[in-house]
């Protein structure tokens, strides 16, 4: 008997639990770490931490580590990602509660949206994507409010506040504007090869886990600069860290960056990357969870409000991928093979499902097969960046 190499049911749910319930959980980790760290030396220790510990994990699986441009790209990517983004949601959470950050995180949708000019036409004439754009936006201005005007709003923090939720939202478009230019960099090279008259091999390129490595070397080396330009690291006595914000850190590194990226990397080469998309609508689920019930934070039937229209927002804003994907388009076809079944005379149910069943592998066949073919020539490459798998 041949085994199956395709992994098992277990192991695939434990790493959406591990995308789900980790991811939404750092959130709350750096609002905790933020006791004891300054911000810049927070991401600074975190991502020397995680991009080293994976570098040295790179090597050792006998990855390629550098090559020029690749290295250029990641470094990049790495800066307006990891670094921009990853420094708003860190300094705003010294002001703003980690929950109200996770669903401004999430709404990072609606700049897909706007910024994205060649789909421009695409988006805004597609109504539920303009739906959806719009309940984002309500969204977000009713998180505004609520941050001002709500029960924990006074004169003394409410413009602090204001400028960290403004400073989230830009770090959402640095996130936006480095996954768009790591898409479309990756686009037009490949529209160059396919324009090229001469036979050209495929330029090589770094393993997706090495160029993350790179990304997370490049910001702990940003925020380090940072930290030492501000006098953080001046002030900062590592001696006196408690040891459960050491713990924080330790779990932000290995859990945040590493265990839970792996998790993901893992899902995209098994899973639909719509399907693993829905990660975007667990992880302010468990944010706000966290919060209520191990902070001091009040999460207001406004915030909770304020959530739902965000993730029905990126619901609508996706529909159209959601629409097209093979989870919908089976549960379309079991829908009609049911209703035959209910139509045809008994004795034709079976011969429906076989020619049914039929189809179904006749379809998937090609497909599976140029899968296994794509695997066996790009094992040295690893799927596309994730930034990528998601923005195609």
């Amino acid at each position: 008997m041949v085994k199956s190499s395709s992994p098992s049911g277990s192991i695939i749910i434990f790493a959406y639990l591990v995308v789900y319930i980790v991811w939404g959980s750092t959130f709350f980790f750096i609002e905790k770490a933020l006791h004891a760290f300054p911000p810049f030396v927070l991401g600074s220790i975190r991502f020397i931490i995680a991009g080293s510990l994976l570098m040295l994990y790179c090597w050792m699986k006998g990855y390629k580590i550098y090559i020029k441009k690749a290295v250029k790209d990641a470094a990049l990517v790495g800066f307006l990602l990891l670094f921009i983004d990853m420094a708003a949601i860190i300094w705003s959470e010294q002001f703003i509660s980690s929950a109200i950050v996770s669903i401004l995180s999430a709404a990072t949708a609606i700049w897909f949206i706007i910024l994205d000019k060649p789909k421009w036409k695409e988006n805004f004439s597609s109504i539920p994507t303009l739906l959806g754009l719009i309940l984002g936006f309500l969204g977000v201005v009713m998180l505004f409010a609520e941050q001002i005007f709500g029960p924990e709003a006074n004169a003394g923090n409410s413009d602090k506040k204001l400028t960290a939720m403004i400073v989230m939202t830009l770090g959402t478009i640095g996130w936006t504007v480095g996954s768009l230019i790591s898409k479309y960099s990756k686009n037009s090279e490949k529209k160059k090869l396919n324009d090229s008259d001469a036979p050209q091999e495929p330029e090589e390129d770094l393993n997706v886990m090495v160029k993350t490595a790179w990304q997370m070397v490049v910001a702990g080396t940003a925020f380090t600069t940072v930290a030492l330009l501000n006098g953080e690291y001046r002030d900062f006595e590592f001696s006196s860290v408690p040891t459960e914000y050491w713990g924080a850190m330790i779990y932000l590194a290995l859990m945040g960056s590493i265990l839970a990226f792996s998790c993901y990397i893992f899902l995209l080469q098994v899973r639909p990357a719509t399907e693993v998309s829905t990660y975007a609508y667990v992880n302010p689920i468990v944010a706000l969870i966290l919060v209520h019930f191990f902070t001091d934070h009040i999460v207001s039937r406004m915030q909770i409000i304020g959530l739902a229209v965000v993730l029905f927002s990126v619901l609508l804003m996706n529909w159209n991928l959601y629409r097209d994907s093979d989870i919908i388009r089976n549960y379309k076809r079991r829908r009609k093979i049911r209703k035959l079944r209910h139509m045809a005379p008994k004795s034709s149910i079976p011969r429906i499902v076989e020619v049914a069943e039929f189809i179904q592998k006749k379809t998937k066949k090609p497909k599976d097969s140029q899968k296994s073919t794509d695997t066996k020539a790009d094992k040295n490459k690893g799927p596309k960046n994730f930034d990528q798998e998601f923005y195609d």
